[in-house]
């Protein structure tokens, strides 16, 4: 899967260092994604959920921080939406940002 975004990731590990080598870990795991369905994406990332419109949020670092994706599964692309704390999550509407 090609990942778009990956400065928002880069971004925010530099602001938390805690979250540079899960995030990294995450993004490895995604490139090597072949365009799995939510079904997929759930068997492997348990705690993950799935939202409409595409939407997938990722538990990332334990559940410390939330990683909100928006997949095109026809053309392997996944968009990074939104990476942040739960407080900050808590703020947002994943299913439209």
């Amino acid at each position: 899967m090609r990942i778009i975004a990956i400065k928002i990731l880069r971004d925010f590990w530099k602001k938390h260092n805690d979250a540079e080598q899960p995030l990294k870990a995450w993004y490895a795991e995604a490139k090597r994604a072949n365009r799995e369905k939510p079904p997929d994406i759930i068997k492997l990332y348990r705690t993950a959920s799935v939202l409409p419109n595409n939407r997938i949020v990722f538990n990332i670092k334990g559940n410390d921080y939330r990683l909100v994706t928006a997949i095109n599964y026809d053309f392997g692309i996944i968009y990074i939406r939104f990476i942040g704390t739960h407080k900050e999550y808590d703020k947002i509407n994943a299913e439209e940002i």
